[in-house]
This record gives structure tokens, C-alpha cells and sequence, in this order.
């Protein structure tokens, strides 16, 4: 007999979890409370301008490759890649430096600004691709249940090669004296959620995705990622329900037998929560269900909350399709951020311009901007703050590229704290997730089955493998073949 399993949330892991149950055989309904797909990832269209409202770098294209061949399909056949070239750009008080699309470019660029620095880049990506190559189909891949999981002799025999013990900040600047190139080296790891000197060396596995794998968009934006896996879920015969809004379950003892929304209830006899951990544990759950206590939740390290600014301007501007402002001292922002949390005085930010690259998402001549400051979690926003931050970026952007956006805009949306709460329910209105810190690395994460509750497992960006869209894909297939495992035996 069919199994019937409930995903609560319609984000990128929610859908995997979908798509992977389905094709085990389960029938799956798919619940979100939102009026459309995507969770964090939703779209926002205002005045013929189309953003996405979440992720827009589209990096580890292997992820996205093999998630899809997991079920005879290829991305081409749901929406194409174009390779962006600049990657990206990255603005310095003295000046602007264009990362090629590939590695090669790359060395020679390092060379360029660093006699010596090419060849211990090359050296450097190696180290990184056999980080990546253990860490996305290994580590990663781990359902991070028991210290067992590990007893692999492959992990074993490379965990001094894979650096869990050192920082990556120390291993860049053995490597590198110019300190541009050094930030160049720790952009890729900015947003995992803690300071470069408390991110596992590990991690240098992004360098290599950056620069090896490439950064690239797909026509229609990250949106159209989501459109090729609610196509994929319904092909798998996944039951689909937007604004269907959890409000709690129903038990028999240690068991879920049904997910109650605000418009009804769904049987089930496995449920997987791909909306916010924290939220489904301390809030949906009574508290004789509930795995962690409050005390747990309240001294989780979180990775950035945001704010962001989507802009419509009646003008091309000249910016590249990512940019990155590395104009301010990035320890005095990261300070703000992780160590002694307010309101940075100069903060750096990142401008998505996908309109540089894709004319559909904006009316002709006109350009599309996402601007995006990283804060620490928890900070509560006012209109004041977001107008005064949105001032501040703009005389720099007006600096750097000598246009004042605010003399061009034809629409302009805010979207902050306390948008993630209302949303996501995001706990401390957390854009990204947990910080990648090594105490909260695989069995350190958050458990992905809960304990109290026998059929009860998670996936997404607070439990393994943690934040990010392809860490959130491989997270939608780890659970459901956990939940394969126990079906099993």
C-alpha cells in the first residue's frame, strides 16, 4: 500500500523532498502557505519589473544537473544557462575588479596583481576540487544522524586533506599578501554564517565551485528553477496546495496521523517539514513533542538576516549583472554582523542587475536592481532604518558609478526582519539559515528526525546539509531516503 507523506513547505528542499518521495512511491501533498512556489525563493512583480526575492547566484550547476537526471530529466529540458562572464564584479575603494567566467582568466588576473599568486591559486582550486568532490558527494550527503555515518574509509583517509580544523582566513593568508586578493578569496563564504577565522577551511570547496564551476543565470531568473521542479512534482503526481497553511496535528501517541491546515486536514504517515525548524519545533508541536528547548534555538549561531531592496529604474545603469561593494573594512561589517550584533555604520552590500543580462525582466531601456546589505539576525527594522541604509548605498553607488538611483526610481520595494518573520516565520528573521561553524557542522546541525515523533523528519536550510539552494536540494533527497530506511526496515 502507498505510503502518504505531507511536506509542509514549497521552498527549494520542501519540493525536492516532493519530488524524491514521490518517486519512492509515496503519494505526496505538497503544502505551502504562500499564494505561489518558491518559499524564499518566490518572485515579485511590480510595474512590468520581475525580481526574484531570494537567491540569484546560481553556482554548483552539478547539483542542479544531477538532481534532475535523478529522475531521467535534464535542466535543458525545463530552462537554459547562460555563463556569466564577468562572473561578477567587485567594487574596492580604488577601484573595480572583474572576475572572468573561467579559472584560467582567473590565474592569470591573481598573477597579474601578485607575483606568485597564479600558481598558488591553481594550487589552491586543486586542493579545493578534492574538498568538493568529498565534501557534495560525501559529507554533504550524510543524513548526519551518528558519528557511523562517517566511518567511511574515503572521509577517514581525507579528513586532514579536508581541513574541518583549520580556518579558512588562515589558509587564504598563507597564500596570499594582497589584500584585495584575499577578500576576492573569502567572498565565497561571506554569507555561510560566521566571521572567515571561524569557518572551517573546508569550506575552500566554494573557491572552487566559484571559479572552476562558474556562476551562472537562468533565462527568467532563479524563479524559472522553481517552475522546473513544481513541473517535475507534477509529472510525479505530487498533490500541489498553495495557501494552505499549517496550524498544527493531529497524533495517535508518537505518531502524526494527520497535518491540519486553515483549510483542512491531510493523513499522514510520514511528514516532512521544510519550513522553518524552529518554527514547526517550539510553535506547531506541543510541548511534549517539541525535540529542542528554547534555550537551544535562542543560542543557535544564525547566518545573515537582510535587507533587501528591489528597484525599478527608468534607465540603464552601468553595473555588471552581480556586483559586490567591498568599499568599507569587511571585519568592521562582519563585527556588526556575528560578533557584537547592531546596525553597521558601513556596511558592504551585493547589486543584482539581472536586467544587464536578461531583457525580461524589465521594460525596455529600464533596469532591474536587487540590493542586498547582510545585518546580524534579530535586529528589529523601522522604515527609518531601511530609508537611512537606503541612502547610504546610493551615494555610494552614485561614488562608484556616478548615477544617483533615487533620481531614476519608478518602483521601489523594502524587504527585511520582519518580513522574514512574517513570511517564514523565520527564526531571528534569519535570511540563510544556520552559520556553517564547525560546532554546527553535520551531527551538529539540528536533527533531521525529530525525536518525540516517530515519523516527523526535516529538510532545508536549519537541518543537514544546511543553507543554500544546492545544500537545500541534496537536503530534500537525504530525508526522503531516510525515510526509505525506515520504511525498510
Amino acid at each position: 500500500m502507498s505510503q502518504k507523506s505531507v511536506v509542509i513547505g514549497g521552498g527549494f528542499a520542501g519540493l525536492s523532498a516532493a519530488c524524491y518521495l514521490a518517486k519512492a512511491g509515496h503519494h505526496v501533498t505538497l503544502l505551502e502557505q504562500h499564494d505561489q512556489w518558491g518559499g524564499r525563493a518566490r518572485q515579485y512583480k511590480e510595474q512590468g519589473y520581475t525580481f526574484d526575492m531570494g537567491p540569484s547566484w546560481y553556482w554548483m550547476p552539478d547539483v542542479f544537473d544531477r538532481f534532475f537526471a535523478d529522475f531521467g530529466k535534464k535542466t535543458s529540458d525545463y530552462y537554459k544557462l547562460h555563463l556569466l562572464d564577468p562572473a561578477y564584479s567587485v567594487y574596492f575603494e580604488d577601484g573595480k575588479v572583474e572576475m572572468p567566467a573561467t579559472a584560467q582568466e582567473t590565474i592569470a588576473l591573481f598573477e597579474r596583481m601578485e607575483i606568485g599568486a597564479g600558481a598558488k591559486l591553481q594550487k589552491f582550486l586543486d586542493d579545493g576540487a578534492y574538498k568538493y568532490e568529498v565534501g557534495i558527494n560525501d559529507l554533504v550527503r550524510k543524513p548526519g544522524r551518528s558519528l557511523l555515518e562517517f566511518a567511511d574509509m574515503r572521509v577517514l583517509k581525507g579528513l586532514f586533506q579536508l581541513d574541518l580544523l583549520r580556518n579558512i582566513r588562515s589558509v587564504i593568508n598563507q597564500n596570499f599578501k594582497n589584500p584585495q586578493l584575499r577578500q576576492l578569496m573569502e567572498f565565497p563564504v561571506l554569507f555561510l554564517g560566521a566571521v572567515p577565522q571561524n569557518t572551517p577551511a573546508l569550506y575552500s570547496l566554494m573557491n572552487y565551485a566559484d571559479r572552476v564551476l562558474g556562476t551562472w543565470y537562468p533565462e527568467g531568473g532563479m524563479y524559472s528553477v522553481v517552475r522546473a521542479m513544481v513541473s517535475l512534482a507534477e509529472e510525479l503526481g505530487v498533490t500541489l496546495k498553495l495557501e494552505h497553511e499549517v496550524t498544527g496535528f493531529s497524533f495517535d501517541g508518537a505518531n502524526i496521523t494527520a497535518v491540519n491546515t486553515n483549510k483542512g486536514s491531510f493523513e499522514a504517515n510520514y511528514v516532512v517539514g521544510g519550513a522553518d525548524y524552529a518554527f514547526i519545533d517550539q510553535h506547531l508541536l506541543p510541548p511534549d513533542k517539541r525535540h529542542y528547548t528554547p534555550k537551544y534555538w535562542a543560542t543557535r549561531k544564525m547566518a545573515p538576516s537582510s535587507i533587501l531592496y528591489y528597484l525599478g529604474l527608468d534607465r540603464k545603469i552601468d553595473l555588471p549583472h552581480h556586483a559586490l561593494f567591498f568599499d568599507a573594512h569587511f571585519d568592521t561589517h562582519a563585527d556588526a554582523i556575528y560578533t557584537n550584533p547592531r546596525w553597521p555604520q558601513k556596511p558592504m552590500f551585493y547589486v543584482s542587475a539581472a536586467s544587464q543580462t536578461d531583457a525580461s525582466v524589465a521594460p525596455e531601456g529600464c533596469e532591474n536592481l536587487v540590493i542586498l546589505i547582510p545585518t546580524a539576525p534579530g535586529l528589529e527594522d523601522t522604515d527609518e532604518v531601511l530609508d537611512r541604509y537606503f541612502d547610504l548605498v546610493s551615494e555610494r553607488l552614485l561614488e562608484h558609478i556616478g548615477v544617483d538611483i533615487r533620481q531614476h526610481l519608478v518602483m521601489k520595494k523594502s524587504y527585511a526582519y520582519r518580513d522574514f518573520v512574517k513570511d517564514y516565520n523565520a527564526h531571528l528573521g534569519n535570511a540563510y539559515g544556520l552559520a556553517n561553524t564547525l560546532d554546527q557542522t553535520a551531527i551538529f546541525k539540528p536533527k533531521l528526525k525529530a525525536k518525540k515523533v516517530r515519523n516527523l523528519y526535516y529538510t532545508g536550510q536549519l537541518t543537514t546539509p544546511g543553507p543554500g539552494v544546492p545544500p537545500c536540494l541534496i537536503s530534500g533527497e537525504v530525508v526522503a531516503h531516510e525515510i526509505a530506511k525506515e520504511i525498510i526496515r
